[in-house]
């Protein structure tokens, strides 16, 4: 066994650097719209209609299935719950 270390778990699971790229903007996304569903204070029902999408969508959310959601879906949602998406591009180090 190797003990190898990694920046973070999605680089050491995925096959790519470029599918753990994808996971972690994803990640960054989902765990920003289960806080803005927390801070505001609202149902899934409520958050499923402000985010343009159904109730099992939103609990989909909640339960972190990360599988089940595309960069640009997320991105979307974020945008309808009015909170602004930033994304920075920097040369690899």
């Amino acid at each position: 066994m190797s003990n190898k270390r990694f920046a973070s778990v999605w680089d050491a699971i995925e096959d790519t650097p470029e599918e753990a790229a994808n996971m972690k903007l994803r990640s960054v996304l989902m765990m920003a719209l289960k806080n803005h569903i927390a801070r505001v204070g609202i149902s899934q029902s409520q958050a499923a209609k402000l985010f343009g999408v159904t109730q099992p969508r939103v609990s989909d959310l909640m339960r972190g299935k990360i599988d089940l959601f595309a960069l640009d879906a997320l991105v979307n949602m974020a945008a309808a719950a009015g909170l602004h998406v930033e994304m920075r591009v920097l040369e690899a180090a």
